[in-house]
């Protein structure tokens, strides 16, 4: 199965170096090129590509509301964000937009090509470590904290308790041995939980449980 890509950043020979990689990668497809925000958002309607490439700073709309207006859209493309420094405020910002992870753009190129299989098949691309790392710095102030989603109240015990796992950042082999669960009994709770409360992936399931309290930042 092919896999559709729009890679969208305002330097053309960084675009250029994106398409020449996956033009040679036998199950990627480019479908276009963007340079700006506003004109990846008309692509992505016109294309629906399965993944975009999005970079972060470019001239007029930037990649983070081009992201936002993209998954508000309803839109089944993923968003993979990429960016030069790992803790760069507007990756956080992104993934509360509704991006589906992030990688630096000094990536090898077979993670980039990993990254983005696995948004494809709609999986999250921040490492646990990273995650983690992200949340601690920019969840830090108590009053960004908002009240209690009433769709907490739908979920089962154990998929609160998994939901504040993947809010630590811990993978499904670590959710298996910390609950002594298979990780087929892990991924169906995950799946569940996704769907409770309306996360497009595990990224967005951590923010959610950072947003309700159910992780705390560390100091």
């Amino acid at each position: 199965m092919t896999t559709t890509v729009l890679i969208v950043d305002d330097q053309q020979l960084q675009r250029l170096g994106f398409r020449m990689l996956l033009d040679g990668t036998p199950d990627m497809s480019v479908v276009g090129e963007a340079s700006a925000g506003a004109e990846a958002v008309r692509m992505v309607e016109q294309n629906r590509p399965d993944v975009v490439l999005m970079d972060v700073r470019m001239p007029g709309m930037d990649g983070i509301e081009a992201t936002r207006r993209i998954t508000v859209a309803g839109s089944r493309t993923r968003v993979l964000i990429l960016t030069t420094f790992d803790l760069d405020e507007y990756v956080y910002a992104g993934l509360r937009a509704g991006a589906s992870g992030f990688l630096l753009k000094d990536a090898r190129p077979e993670e980039l090509i990993a990254g983005i299989r696995a948004v494809a098949s709609g999986d999250a691309v921040v490492a646990p470590s990273l995650t983690r790392k992200l949340m601690d710095a920019y969840l830090q102030d108590p009053a960004s904290t908002t009240p209690a989603d009433p769709r907490l109240t739908t979920l089962s015990e154990r998929e609160r308790e998994v939901l504040e796992a993947i809010g630590q950042g811990a993978t499904n082999t670590e959710i298996a041995e910390r609950f002594t669960l298979t990780e087929s009994t892990v991924k169906k709770h995950v799946g569940r939980v996704l769907a409770k409360i309306g996360a497009r992936d595990r990224i967005q399931a951590v923010i959610f449980a950072y947003d309700n309290g159910l992780v705390q930042p560390r100091a």
